[in-house]
Order: C-alpha cells, then sequence, then structure tokens
C-alpha cells in the first residue's frame, strides 16, 4: 500500500471521499496533534493530523471516512458502525492497524479503548459493553 505523503494529495483524498459522502466540508486543514488523528465540527471544520501522511492509504481512509461521517451520525452507535462496514469493509482490522502503526521514534495517537472484533460484542445490563475478558466500557443512556 502507498502512503499520501504530500498534504495536497491527502486534501485531495479528504475530498474525494467527502463528495462520495455527500458531506459538506467547509474547512479543510492538517496539523501536527499529540493525542488524536482528527478532530471535526458541527460547522464542516475537518482537521487532520499531520502524522496521517506516512501512514499507508488505506490507514489514512479510515481516519478520513470516520470523521466524515460523523457529518451524518454524531457518535458511534450502529448506524455510524454500519455505515464504516458499507464504506470500509472490515474496518475494525484498520482500527487495530492503525494503532500498532508508528512513524520515526515516536507512537501515532492511539485510541483511547481496546479494538473489540464486531463479533465479540455484546450488550449486557445496564447497557454494558462486555467481552470475554469483562467489562470495556458503559453506553450513555
Amino acid at each position: 500500500m502507498s502512503t499520501l505523503n504530500d498534504k495536497a494529495g491527502f486534501k485531495a483524498r479528504v475530498l474525494a471521499w467527502a463528495k462520495k459522502l455527500d458531506v459538506p466540508v467547509r474547512a479543510l486543514s492538517l496539523r501536527q496533534m499529540r493525542n488524536k488523528w482528527a478532530s471535526c465540527s458541527t460547522a464542516g471544520n475537518y482537521n487532520f493530523n499531520l502524522d496521517l501522511l506516512e501512514v499507508e492509504r488505506d490507514l489514512a481512509d479510515y481516519v478520513i471516512v470516520h470523521e466524515l461521517l460523523h457529518s451524518h451520525v454524531p457518535n458511534h452507535g450502529k448506524l455510524w458502525k454500519s455505515m464504516m462496514l458499507v464504506h470500509l469493509g472490515d474496518y475494525d482490522a484498520l482500527a487495530a492497524r492503525l494503532v500498532k502503526t508508528t512513524t520515526s521514534e515516536k507512537t501515532v495517537p492511539q485510541q483511547r479503548l481496546p479494538v473489540i472484533p464486531f463479533e465479540q460484542r455484546k450488550i449486557g445490563r445496564n447497557n454494558v459493553v462486555e467481552t470475554g475478558q469483562g467489562v470495556v466500557t458503559s453506553r450513555r443512556k
């Protein structure tokens, strides 16, 4: 897999996905971020981590689609997960690879919660997501 190693190429990729997903983009920027891969606002402003220029294209696409879909679905619920599945296929595998990715000598931002394969997820009492290894996180009501 190739990388998107220049800003113009990355921005073109974001805009291509935005068109495909019917998402309006008001502002698009790449900047150094210490703790996350990207952020978005309800106004259509998208910020992406510069480290994404050095990851494989399919991993960059995962982050791009992840953020753009928040224009349609603000959370990571069933609808958002379904949309991710439709557009990227096994997005959990991409997320897991992204967590393991490093650029130069530093670790790039990682997700706060472990990635759990979809088939291992189940909702327990009180809307708590459980795995065979115990409770991972609680859901808001």
